[in-house]
C-alpha cells in the first residue's frame, strides 16, 4: 500500500450511503464533510470475531491521530438480526466502538466499495481517493505508516485539516450489569455473573438481582490483584474447578477474558485474580510466542500457557475425561485444553480454518466456538456460532459430530427433525442432566431444545434479549437465561417433555456474487509491506488452500498463488442457482529486502476468504484476489 504512487488511475471514494448514522449525535455525514481528513472505512458487522479484533486494533491508531484520522465503521449485516437498528445501537455500545458508524443493511456502501469479507478496510485521502484496499486483520502498523506518509504529503501540499473529528459518544447505559456474557452457579448457591460491558464479574444472591461484591475494579485492564485493583477486558466464559483440584491450584473458577486474550484465575474465598494463560498479545500467524532463556519453549500447539498467544478465548468448562479446562478459541476457531495442575496448553481440536466439518477432532473446521457444556456422558456440547451451529465433541474418541446447522451462511429458527432444525448466532450451550441440550439461541432471542432421544429441536422461548449464557438451576426444572441486551437474568422453566414447534422460516446471507466459468484461473496477488520482500531462503514462501462444494479440481493446498479451479454444475441442486461458496485461504512471508541483514524482520501475512460464487457458462476465466503485507 504506497498512498503516494501515481502509477495508477486515482479512483475517486464512493458516497457513504446506507440507513442512518450511530455516533454523531444526529448528524448525517458526506465524505465532503471528512474532505481534509484521511478517512478510514472499516467495513464490519457485530457477529464477526475478526471485525471486533480489528475496533480494538484501532483504538491505538485512532488516539495517535486524533487529529488528522477519522475512522468510519461501516455495519453491513451478515445476520437478519444484525440488520435490526436497534441490535446495531446495542452492539456499538458494548463494543465501545468509539467512532462513527453507518448503517448499511442493504449492503450499499459495501457493494460500492467491492468489499468481499469481514472486516475490509479501506484508506481515502484528504483529497477524496482511495489510497489503500485491505482484508482481515493485522494491518494497523502498514495502516500506521500510510498514515504518516499521508501527513506528510497533504500537509507539505495544504491540504490536511487538522482537527478534532465528527465523534459524538452516546449516553452511557447504567444499571447493575452492562451486557453480560454468562453466569456460574457456586457452591453458596448464589451466582458468578461475567459483566462483560464493566469489565468485571459481580456475584449476586440466588435470586439473580441482589448485589453481594464485584470482583475487578470496573476499568478495562489486565492488572492481577485483589477483587477491588484487578483489572479485566470483556470477560465472558466462568468455569468452576472440581474442589480437589482448586485445593491444589490455589483458585477455583477460571475466566475467559476475552479481549485480553487471558485465561484468568479467581480464588472465591480471597477474590484475588491471577494470570493463567496467554500473553496479554493475540495470536496473529506467524508471531512467535514468548521464550524466556532457560524456559520451556512453546509451539502453536502447546506449551506453559503463560507462553502462548491466545485469540478471544469465549468460553470454559471443565471436562473430567480430558482432566483440564476445555477452552473454546473463537477468535481462530479452535478448542483447547488448559491443565490447571501444570500450567500447560494444548490444541484440542480445529485448524484454525473457519467452516463446519466434522470427524477427526484434529482436522475438523469450527468457526468462532463461543458456548461449551459437559454432559453427563463426557460430551463436550459446544455453540459454534457463526455456522450457526449445535455440535458435540466426544473427547476420548477425539471426533466431532454436528447436530444442528448447514454452514456459515445458513441460518433461522425451524424446529423439528435435527437435520432440518436452524439456530441464529448461537452464543450459550447448557447439558441437562436427562441428556437433553438446551442452546441460547442468540440472534433469534430464543431458547431451544435439542433431544437426543427424539432428534428433534423445539423451542423453550422466544421474546429475548440476544440470550447468550445458560445456566442449568439446581432443581434441573429452570435456565437460568443471561439475556444479555436486556442486561439481566431471567428464570426460564425447562419443559418435561418437547416445548412448541416453531418454524420462522431458513435465511441464507445474500452477498453480492461472483460470477466464474465452470474452470477458471484464481490469482492471488500478494502486495509485501513497504520495504520487504517474499522470503524463499528456506523453501515456498507462499500458500494458498482452496475449496468448495462443488469443486472438482484445483482444491487443497499448494505453494503457488495461481492454480486452475473446477467447478461442477452438475453437483449444485436447482435450489443452488448455480451457486456455491469458495473457500480460499493464502498465506506469504516478507522479509526486510536489505540482503546485508543476517537476521532480517520478517512478517506473514495470511488471509481467508469466503466467497460467494455463481457458475454459468461463458462466465469470467479469472478470478483475481489481492493479499497485502
Amino acid at each position: 500500500m504506497s498512498p503516494t504512487s501515481r502509477t495508477q488511475p486515482r479512483v475517486r471514494a464512493s458516497e457513504l450511503v446506507g440507513r442512518g448514522w450511530l455516533n454523531t449525535g444526529g448528524r448525517e455525514l458526506t465524505l465532503g464533510d471528512l474532505r481534509g481528513k484521511i478517512v478510514l472505512l472499516d467495513f464490519w458487522t457485530f457477529c464477526c470475531i475478526n471485525c471486533l479484533h480489528v475496533i480494538d486494533e484501532l483504538r491505538g491508531l485512532e488516539e495517535r491521530y486524533h487529529d488528522v484520522l477519522v475512522t468510519i465503521g461501516v455495519h453491513s449485516p451478515k445476520f437478519v438480526h444484525e440488520a435490526d437498528p436497534d441490535a446495531l445501537a446495542a452492539a456499538v455500545e458494548r463494543y465501545d466502538v468509539a467512532h462513527p458508524v453507518l448503517d448499511d443493511p442493504e449492503l450499499t456502501t459495501w457493494k460500492a466499495y467491492t468489499a468481499r469479507a469481514w472486516p475490509t478496510l479501506v484508506l481515502i485521502d484528504p483529497e477524496g481517493y482511495i489510497v489503500g484496499h485491505m482484508a482481515g486483520e493485522g494491518h494497523t502498523p502498514n495502516i500506521a505508516v500510510a498514515v504518516e506518509q499521508l501527513v506528510a504529503e497533504h500537509e507539505a501540499r495544504g491540504t490536511l485539516h487538522r482537527g478534532s473529528g465528527p465523534y459524538v459518544p452516546p449516553e452511557p447505559t447504567s444499571g447493575l450489569l452492562r451486557f453480560p456474557a454468562k453466569a456460574l452457579a457456586l457452591p453458596t448457591g448464589n451466582l458468578l455473573v461475567a459483566d462483560a460491558g464493566h469489565h468485571r464479574l459481580v456475584e449476586l444472591a440466588p435470586d439473580g438481582e441482589t448485589l453481594v461484591r464485584t470482583i475487578g475494579s470496573g476499568e478495562r485492564g489486565r492488572d492481577d490483584g485483589a477483587a477491588d485493583s484487578a483489572s479485566l477486558s470483556e470477560p465472558n466464559g466462568l468455569c468452576l474447578l472440581p474442589p480437589e483440584v482448586a485445593q491444589q491450584v490455589g483458585y477455583d473458577v477460571v475466566v475467559a477474558d476475552t479481549v485480553n486474550h487471558l485465561l484468568r484465575g479467581v480464588h472465591l474465598g480471597s477474590g484475588t485474580v491471577t494470570t493463567l494463560a496467554g500473553t496479554g498479545e493475540q495470536f496473529m500467524v506467524g508471531a512467535p510466542n514468548n521464550v524466556l532463556p532457560g524456559e520451556e519453549p512453546a509451539t502453536e500447539d502447546y506449551g506453559p500457557g503463560r507462553r502462548i498467544r491466545l485469540s478471544s478465548p469465549w468460553d470454559v468448562a471443565w471436562s473430567a475425561e480430558a482432566r483440564a479446562v476445555v477452552v473454546a478459541m473463537a477468535g481462530h476457531h479452535t478448542l483447547w485444553t488448559f491443565d490447571p495442575a501444570d500450567g500447560h496448553l494444548a490444541r484440542l481440536g480445529g485448524t484454525m480454518n473457519e467452516g463446519l466439518v466434522d470427524g477427526e477432532l484434529r482436522q475438523a473446521w469450527f468457526a468462532q466456538p463461543s458456548g461449551l457444556s459437559v454432559g453427563e456422558d463426557g460430551r463436550v456440547w459446544l455453540a459454534d456460532s457463526e455456522t450457526s451451529a449445535l455440535r458435540y465433541v466426544d473427547v476420548p474418541g477425539a471426533q466431532v459430530r454436528t447436530v444442528v446447522g448447514q454452514g456459515l451462511f445458513d441460518f433461522g429458527h425451524r424446529d423439528g427433525p435435527a437435520a432440518q432444525a436452524l439456530l441464529q448466532h448461537p452464543l450459550g450451550v447448557a447439558a441437562l442432566a436427562d441428556g437433553r441440550v438446551a442452546v441460547a439461541d442468540t440472534y433469534n432471542g430464543a431458547v431451544r431444545l435439542y433431544d437426543p432421544a427424539t432428534g428433534e429441536v423445539s423451542t423453550v422461548a422466544t421474546g429475548l434479549a440476544e440470550p447468550s449464557g445458560l445456566l442449568v438451576d439446581d432443581d434441573g426444572a429452570h435456565l437460568v437465561v443471561v439475556e444479555s441486551a436486556a442486561h439481566r437474568l431471567t428464570r426460564v422453566p425447562v419443559p418435561d417433555g418437547a416445548a412448541h414447534r416453531h418454524d420462522g422460516g431458513a435465511h441464507r446471507t445474500h452477498r453480492p456474487v461472483t460470477e466464474v466459468a465452470p474452470r477458471f484461473t484464481l490469482r492471488v496477488v500478494f502486495t509485501p509491506p513497504a520495504g520487504q520482500k517474499l522470503d524463499d531462503r528456506f523453501g515456498p514462501s507462499t500458500q494458498l488452500s482452496v475449496s468448495a462444494d462443488a469443486l472438482v479440481a484445483g482444491g487443497g493446498t499448494g505453494t503457488e498463488l495461481e492454480r486452475q479451479v473446477t467447478l461442477g454444475l452438475g453437483s449444485l441442486g436447482a435450489e443452488d442457482d448455480g451457486r456455491t461458496v469458495l473457500s480460499v485461504t493464502a498465506k506469504a512471508a516478507s522479509c526486510d529486502a536489505d540482503s546485508g541483514v543476517e537476521f532480517p524482520a520478517c512478517h506473514l501475512a495470511a488471509q481467508d476468504w469466503g466467497i460467494p460464487v455463481r457458475v454459468v457458462e461463458g462466465g469470467p476465466e479469472e478470478l483475481v484476489l489481492n493479499l497485502h503485507g
